[in-house]
């Protein structure tokens, strides 16, 4: 470690020359104020004042004049060439974005093409004042029994970071071909993708403590120890971790499966390490439920076997009309309805005689647990336009008072 900090420390010795200076001093004036030059421009020719067109034109400028006067010119050129890398970037999401879906593009981007390319632009910096080679070889301690270089370290946690955070799309493209080939439903789909990023997550924790040269035997040491720890310390981390596997392999709750939960119909968005993600269509909201909870408490799915829900509304008519009369105009109200399936039949039932009226169901069975409430909102407005016209009515309680007089006076 103290050799990398003298490395470190060494490099500040370009400072002391003049050229090199110049150079740095020119590239803050470019990327943090632009220059008075700049803003001038700006305001006088406002395409050309923009950042994507300033900063490379100026930087070129710069680069050219000082070649021109036999100065060096690198780290100006190397700022230019960054800098149009990182605007390439956004072709690059305009390509990937044909194939990926825009959110799982948007994490992509962000967590693995960016910080990607910063690290091999920090690799081209440091390449200016030293070499990489060279200090891939500094030894930073010893671990578990075993020393450890800076560059093996340093490939051990970017190859963690690129399984972690970019195995997301290959695993998608996996499960998707799996999907053509076997034909396995949508739902399976999502889980085998899932099973494919943690599996490789797991070979490549594997890999890396091999490639760093951990001892093997130190590891098993500190597995035990750790295994104590589970058992009191994160006992409720560990047992989402499991369940969240067991829900994966039994299939019961997977990505896009629709559960009943505190009374409202919720989708599985995803399934985590530790929680499932649900969201819920009539706010908007997700709900973050820990995995271990549907092993402890019961849990009502819509999408166990099929998407097919049976729901019902619930109507009062008055007694001087004819229940059949009113059992065929639900059942037709229902059957005019683009989003309730003819098949199985809407089914009307007069359920029983109340105070002041015949209460009635009408039953139906819609394709998408999901749109639910909105189906029955427009089953019940046909409804009332349906009694409106054939003058049916839907009676409501009402309270007769009665003045009683008392006995007379005597």
């Amino acid at each position: 470690m103290n050799l990398l900090l003298l490395e470190i420390v060494g490099w500040f010795g370009y400072l002391q020359r003049i050229e090199v200076r110049v150079q740095v001093i020119l590239l803050l004036l470019v990327f943090l104020g632009q220059g008075p030059l700049g803003r001038r421009l700006a305001r006088r020719f406002p395409p050309a004042g923009r950042p994507k067109v300033m900063i490379p034109s100026l930087l070129g400028l710069l680069s050219l004049a000082l070649g021109l006067g036999g100065q060096p010119y690198g780290l100006l050129l190397l700022g230019l060439l960054l800098y149009l890398g990182w605007l390439g970037l956004g072709g690059v999401r305009l390509l990937l974005g044909r194939f990926i879906q825009p959110q799982q593009m948007q994490l992509l981007e962000t967590r693995l093409i960016r910080p990607a390319y910063l690290l091999v632009a920090v690799l081209l910096v440091i390449r200016v004042f030293d070499n990489p080679q060279d200090l891939a070889l500094i030894p930073i301690g010893e671990w578990f029994g075993s020393e450890v270089t800076l560059g093996s370290f340093l490939l051990a946690v970017v190859i963690l970071y690129v399984l972690a955070m970019g195995t997301g799309p290959p695993a998608q493209g996996m499960a998707w071909l799996v999907q053509r080939s076997v034909g396995i439903s949508n739902g399976s789909r999502r889980a085998l993708a899932l099973m494919i990023r943690y599996a490789a997550v797991a070979f490549g924790i594997v890999w890396a403590l091999d490639h760093v040269g951990f001892n093997r035997t130190a590891i098993l040491a500190v597995a035990g120890g750790l295994s104590v720890g589970l058992g009191f310390g994160i006992k409720e981390v560990f047992s989402n971790f499991v369940s969240g596997l067991w829900l994966l392999f039994e299939g019961s709750v997977r990505p896009g499966e629709v559960l009943f939960i505190d009374g409202d119909p919720c989708e599985v968005r995803s399934l985590g390490l530790r929680a499932a993600v649900l969201w819920r269509d009539r706010d908007n909201a997700e709900l973050v439920i820990p995995n271990q909870t549907f092993f402890t408490s019961t849990t009502v799915t819509y999408t166990g076997s099929d998407t097919l829900r049976r729901s019902q509304v619930l109507v009062s008519a008055a007694y001087h009309h004819d229940p059949e009369e009113v059992i065929a105009l639900l059942e037709a109200t229902a059957r005019s309805q683009k989003r309730i399936l003819p098949n199985p039949a809407p089914k009307g039932l007069l359920l029983r005689y109340g105070d002041s009226s015949i209460d009635y169901a009408l039953r139906f069975w819609i394709a998408n647990p999901m749109d639910n409430v909105s189906i029955c909102s427009e089953v019940q407005a046909g409804i009332w336009r349906a009694f409106r016209d054939r003058d049916i009515e839907i009676p409501f309680p009402q309270q007769v008072q009665y003045r009683v007089e008392g006995p007379p006076k005597s």
